[in-house]
């Protein structure tokens, strides 16, 4: 405790401090890391957490090509029967798209690996390959968390803006999908440019977006050419990808979904194939029955986009949420949710697909003690099992009907520990320190406070909250007890008054709104 440290530094003998000692180490200390050197960052390497054992793997992988085989997919556009069928599939005469083992194995074979999803800036980029692991935000939340009233509000298009001012900062979320539906729009049109335009305004990093039609994509590529600066930089390095739900289940396409899908391939933008069936619902009850489900969906996917263009850039987005089987209400934060989201990511790996899925989606209201053990297991259990993309793993509750801008702040705390977590521990015989063990035992004061190895692990081997308190009780109290909730909104507030994103000039944004319909004050 910090009574005990104070009584161990007491000894330390004035000639152990280095001249000008404390401040020379406190401005050590502020000065950032270089990213290599930083505890923890996007893209650590996860996979220590495999909840199947490779019989089960084994078993789930046979049920994913039977049922592509067997049960196919129902309910195609034309256009993508066209796809599929020249490069192998069946159309039976019931109507549904089979897909035999050679063909499965084919595309498999021919899908993108080590795709990297770029951001307005290349420090953002994202490497998407083995067990990388990514946590950001998604949702179509139609509501904002007003934790200050302690209720709901509808979601608006500022809401978008704001939230993504807020990633901008965030270290540990890495990745920006829209989180929340702009009410306050209500051409769809006019709500999908809107809602990219947001979005890429107020962040630097990755941005998901969806698109209710096809022809509403049109606008939106044309503006992301003028910000990047004309097609080909746009092609080069597209930063917003296309989140595209383009099943229903239980294994049906979505027609107006995959023609979004077909054009946002033909416009060079990356997609994300989602498959969200609900656990006792729209996907089996059973865990390994809703993982194969997901699985033979978004491979039916894959085969759908490769068969267009071999080895365009998807992430396969196996999202199998979780019932609450007493009442058909959604769990986000159950311990199935987490269970089924470690399966899938383990799955993907063994299928060595570039992959997504969602945790950290908090049954509870508000940012509460309800809150962070919902969202803490199931993000570290994300993270420990290697998943490329974590969605909703930050500011969502209410089963995702609710999006509150203040648990992005305590979310980033948390998500440092999860990757801290997913970073593990290195051993080595420099790690294992038996000089400085001896160093400190024999030749030393009996602690390690004051050591070289303590200091020069301070911030490369360690990880701090930005707004959680660690102080005493005591401490707690001359500091006025301070609480996580108000930190939050005061760090919020802070962020919104004093930070204008000014990587889109405003030569640029005036020509965006002359030939846009911008509606972002």
């Amino acid at each position: 405790n910090n009574h005990m440290i104070r009584q161990l530094l007491r000894p330390l003998p004035q000639s152990a401090r280095r001249a000008g000692g404390r401040a020379a180490r406190r401005m050590e200390r502020a000065a950032p890391l270089a990213e290599e050197l930083r505890p923890v960052r996007a893209g650590l390497i996860g996979g220590q957490y495999r909840p199947l054992d490779a019989a089960a793997v084994q078993a789930i992988d046979s049920a994913v090509y039977q049922i592509l085989e067997e049960i196919g997919l129902s309910q195609a556009p034309e256009t993508g029967i066209g796809y599929m069928t020249a490069a192998g599939a069946i159309a039976g005469d019931d109507g549904r798209i089979r897909f035999p083992r050679a063909l499965v194995d084919d595309m498999l074979a021919k899908a993108a690996r080590n795709i990297t999803l770029h951001g307005q800036d290349p420090k953002h980029d994202l490497l998407l390959s083995g067990s990388r692991v990514h946590y950001g935000t998604a949702g179509a939340a139609v509501h904002v968390v007003d934790v200050e009233a302690n209720d709901y509000r509808e979601s608006w298009l500022s809401d978008i803006y704001d939230a993504a001012r807020i990633v901008e900062k965030m270290d540990n979320i890495h990745f920006f999908q829209r989180p929340m539906v702009a009410r306050d729009i209500a051409d769809p049109a006019a709500l999908d440019l809107n809602t990219v335009y947001a979005a890429v305004k107020g962040t630097t990093k990755h941005v998901g977006a969806s698109f209710t039609e096809a022809p509403f994509l049109a606008p939106t590529i044309s503006m992301l050419h003028e910000i990047a600066g004309g097609e080909d930089q746009w092609r080069a390095r597209p930063f917003v990808s296309n989140s595209n739900c383009f099943v229903v289940p239980p294994l049906r396409f979505a027609t107006e979904s995959c023609q979004v899908m077909e054009a946002a391939v033909q416009a060079g933008m990356p997609v994300l194939l989602l498959s969200a069936g609900q656990a006792g619902a729209t996907a089996p009850a059973a865990i390994a029955g809703a993982v194969a489900q997901a699985l033979s969906e978004v491979i039916a996917g894959l085969i759908y986009v490769n068969a267009m263009v071999p080895g365009y850039p998807c992430i396969v987005g196996t999202w199998p949420f979780v019932s609450d089987l007493r009442s058909g209400a959604m769990s986000g934060g159950s311990g199935e949710q987490g269970l089924l989201t470690a399966c899938c990511a383990q799955m993907l790996q063994h299928y060595g697909l570039p992959g997504g899925a969602a945790a950290g989606m908090s049954d509870s209201k508000m940012p509460d003690a309800q809150s962070g053990y919902e969202k803490g297991s199931t993000l570290v259990m994300a993270g420990l099992s290697g998943l490329n993309m974590v969605y909703e793993a930050a500011g969502m509750h209410a089963s995702l009907l609710g999006f509150c801008l203040e648990s992005l702040i305590i979310d980033n705390d948390m998500l440092g520990q999860c990757l801290r977590c997913v970073r593990g521990i290195e051993v080595s015989e420099e790690s294992i320190g038996i000089d400085v063990m001896r160093d400190v035992c024999i030749d030393g004061p009996g602690h390690y406070l004051g050591h070289s190895q303590t200091i020069g692990l301070m911030q490369t081997e360690y990880v701090y909250p930005a707004i959680g308190d660690r102080s005493s009780p005591k401490e707690w109290a001359e500091l006025g007890k301070p609480n996580l909730v108000v930190a939050a909104v005061k760090a919020k507030q802070d962020i919104l008054q004093n930070f204008h994103p000014a990587h889109i000039s405003p030569e640029l944004d005036t020509a965006l709104r002359a030939n846009y319909d911008i509606r972002l004050d």
